[in-house]
């Protein structure tokens, strides 16, 4: 056995006895190792570095974290690893900032670390200054009292003389937190960790290191604390009398985005703006926009933006820095695994391996679900330079096309699940699911695909996405973005003089802009798709065009027009033998049928469609004509049949995931219902149509759909039910700024409130129908409701007054 006996003279210096033991030089073998400390020791234990308090900011629920994982008593720390917390995170986010302030906290409380602290920055990211194992624990045990002829030369030895020396002090009441920052791997920092149980380490790296430590990583500050930051440094640097923050919110929150958060960006900001006290926050904010010139922007004296990431992008393999390089490549905010393959023509598992790595390395994050990686904005900003700037940058140009081109196909496969007919689709997806669930999880690449190819040279690109992705767009009702998708292939349809593309695009252009309620701009889209196909002689363009123009003359209340387009639309289609086409015109001419009094035909043609649609095996539109068939029927007062259909139609657009049909489906069924006094099931299909339409951020049907089950709670005589509905009719109609359906929630408020007799809300409801009709200089209905309103008020004030008086007759 080895008995080493650590004592100390007058002086405090630190003196080794060892007997019983085999020495090699300064290397010791033994079984066990006792240190006996003197009752007085001078070690170095006070090295950390400055806290800055005054820019320290939006971390309050990390520092509490760690200070409460330090305690001295925690009773949920495991107790077969040391008590190590590691902080990891992206350059420049604020790590060592943390756990020196944490640090400063835990030495404070009273009794937790009467030993002092051990601080030790390893340089892991700087090759010049990177520290080894066997140097810092050199340092270590310097500071610790162990003079140099006493500290073995073998990383082992070192390593159980460096553990010894923390555990006797933590023995002695001397418990040391240890501080160990800026560790570039596992090996590095793997040796400085005590194992003893009790004495307390914080850990700073770039990468998620594998040790055992309760892992944190520190994310980018949100908003408020960036400009909060802002304020503070410059107040620091400047004076109290530095009102730029307060004075220009918006700047200085536009800052704080093109900062992304980032204190090391946030702080070289504030530098530069503290350099020239009258410079305004806009103008730093205008330079940063510039994104190819912003990180030349982050940049002053000693600190950069760019230098912190470039030592941790040196410390990449190949095949990380390779892909690193190559992911801006993706236009949207994230990708998935599969899209990242693409970039460098590789199979999945390697690139979730080498996206893995990223992600250690803090040069990656974890997009908002797993399988899908995002850039910070800066660090999107270095990959991109660095990738322009490396040997292989030809390269880049084929890695974008192959991933928009990946982008194309998978989405042409997807929408084959849209489409009508079964025999079309893809077997790129299991099923209809799929394929939604993939375009959901793409939308937003799509979009920035499409809207970028053009001045990247891929133009075909823009106009296969735009092409595919309308049913999509309409499925989903994501109408701006289909707006701007097709927008961007109308352009390269009229730059390349392509007029069947353009006719196509018209088409669809209407379409969506009907649906935005951009009315006069979709019937002269739509009229414009009808010339072209005719002049090129598509006739069944011409007959799609003719038909969705059709719908727009139909909204816009010139329905003998509209029922004419149809009809033109239905004998071209059939003339042609095409029974898609034919059925989509004759499902529209039967609407317009009913809403000039046809209703027996309408009925008949509504039947007709249901049933092609059924052959054909469309089941999204044979849920519409069933639909359809639904309302006729209840035009002629076919009740028992309308319910029937309703119920059938709601099921079919339930199964196929459609829930804004569904609504639609669910709203007609209350209203048959009502109509024949099954109030209960009316009041439940309103309910659910109501939800669904909230689910869909279908606002102005939600609002129609309230009043409706309002007056379904009215003839149940739930009067309070109904206020209760059709005050919310009226809130959702206010918001969105749709005077019509708020005046007409309005009113069935205030009539509701007369019935109960709260007179005084009812004038109210209809002063305020009153005021809209004012703003809509309908000068006849707000005449209208102010008489009205005047004879309930003095209804009102007779009854107030006079109990026993006579109602009025209004």
């Amino acid at each position: 056995m080895a008995k080493v006996n650590i004592e100390g003279d007058e002086g405090g210096r630190v003196l080794n006895e060892i007997s019983d033991g085999i020495f090699f030089h300064s290397v010791i073998q033994g079984r066990d190792i006792t240190i006996l400390l003197p009752p007085q020791v001078a070690p170095a234990l006070s090295g950390l570095p400055n806290a800055v308090r005054t820019t320290f900011i939006g971390r309050d629920k990390y520092v509490n974290e760690l200070i409460q994982g330090l305690a001295p008593d925690n009773s949920e720390r495991p107790q077969l690893a040391a008590s190590v917390a590691a902080v990891s995170g992206l350059a420049g986010v604020g790590k060592t900032e943390l756990i020196v302030q944490a640090a400063f906290r835990a030495l404070k409380q009273p009794g937790w670390f009467p030993g002092g602290v051990l601080f030790v920055d390893l340089f892991g990211y700087d090759p010049d200054r990177r520290l080894s194992p066997e140097r810092a624990l050199e340092s270590l045990l310097n500071a610790l009292g162990v003079p140099g002829e006493h500290i073995p030369a073998d990383l082992q030895d070192r390593t159980r003389l460096y553990r010894s020396v923390l555990a006797a002090f933590a023995e002695k009441g001397r418990r040391i937190l240890v501080v160990i920052d800026n560790a570039s791997n596992t090996e590095q920092v793997r040796s400085l960790l005590p194992t003893d149980g009790v004495t307390a380490a914080l850990l700073t790296s770039r990468h998620s290191l594998d040790v055992e430590a309760r892992r944190y990583e520190l994310a980018v500050l949100d908003e408020q604390a960036s400009t909060g930051l802002l304020r503070r440094a410059l107040q620091q640097a400047c004076g109290v009398c530095d009102t730029r923050v307060i004075d220009e919110p918006e700047a200085a929150a536009a800052i704080a985005r093109l900062c992304g958060g980032l204190p090391l960006a946030l702080c070289i900001a504030a530098a530069l703006l503290a350099d020239t006290p009258a410079r305004p926050l806009s103008s730093l904010a205008q330079d940063l926009e510039a994104e190819h010139f912003r990180l030349d922007e982050l940049c002053r004296e000693d600190r950069a933006v760019r230098a912190a990431f470039d030592l941790s992008y040196r410390h990449l393999g190949q095949e990380q820095a390779s892909l690193f390089r190559l992911l801006p490549l993706n236009p949207g905010l994230d990708l998935s695994t599969e899209s990242a393959a693409y970039l460098i023509d590789a199979d999945q598992r390697q690139v979730r391996r080498i996206l893995q790595d990223l992600k250690r390395a803090h040069l990656v994050e974890i997009g908002h679900t797993w399988g899908r990686w995002r850039l910070h904005d800066l660090v999107r900003l270095y990959a991109d330079e660095q990738g322009r700037l490396h040997p292989d940058a030809h390269q880049r140009e084929t890695a974008r096309a192959r991933l928009f081109g990946y982008y194309q196909e998978t989405a042409a496969a997807a929408n084959s699940y849209l489409k009508a007919l079964p025999d079309t689709r893809s077997s790129r997806f299991p099923d209809r699911n799929g394929a939604l669930a993939w375009l959901d999880a793409e939308r937003h690449n799509l979009v920035e695909v499409a809207t970028a190819a053009p001045r990247l040279g891929l133009p075909e690109t823009t106009t296969a996405l735009a092409g595919v992705l309308a049913e999509y767009f309409d499925h989903r009702r994501y109408f701006d973005d289909w707006i701007v998708v097709t927008n961007a292939a109308l352009k390269v349809f009229r730059e390349s003089g392509d007029r069947k593309g353009e006719a196509a695009a018209s088409h669809d252009l209407g379409s969506a802009l009907e649906k935005v309620h951009k009315l006069e701009e979709s019937v002269n889209f739509n009229r414009r798709a009808v010339t072209l196909y005719r002049q090129i002689n598509d006739r069944r363009g011409e007959s799609m065009a003719l038909n969705n123009l059709g719908l727009i003359l139909e909204v816009v209340g010139k329905l003998k027009e509209a029922i004419d387009s149809y009809s033109r639309a239905a004998t071209i289609a059939h003339e042609i033998g095409d029974r898609y086409l034919q059925a989509a015109a004759l499902g529209n001419l039967g609407v317009g049928l009913r809403q000039v009094g046809q209703v027996e035909k309408a009925v008949d043609i509504h039947t007709q469609v249901a049933a092609l649609y059924r052959m054909i095996g469309d089941q999204k539109n044979e849920a519409t004509a069933v639909h359809n068939l639904g309302t006729a029927l209840q035009a002629m007062d076919r009740l028992s049949e309308a319910i029937d259909a309703h119920t059938q139609a709601a099921a079919i657009f339930h199964d196929l995931d459609d829930r804004h049909g569904e609504a639609m489906a669910q709203n007609n069924l209350g209203i048959a219902l009502g109509r024949d006094r099954q109030l209960q099931g009316a009041v439940d299909a309103h309910t659910q149509a109501a939800a669904l339409y909230h689910e869909a951020n279908d606002l102005h049907s939600e609002a129609m759909v309230l009043v409706n089950l309002g007056l379904a709670f009215e003839a149940m005589s739930r009067l309070q039910d109904a206020i209760d509905a059709h005050a919310r009719a009226a809130v959702i109609a206010h918001k969105i700024d749709a005077a019509g359906s708020e005046a007409r929630a309005l009113g069935c408020l205030g009539a509701t409130l007369q019935k109960m007799g709260r007179i005084k809300e009812a004038v109210d409801a209809y002063t305020r129908i009153s005021a809209l009709h004012r703003e809509s200089a309908n000068s006849e209905e707000e005449g209208r409701m102010l008489k009205f309103a005047v004879i309930l008020h003095n209804e009102w004030w007779l009854r107030a007054h006079f109990p026993n008086s006579a109602k009025s007759d209004t």
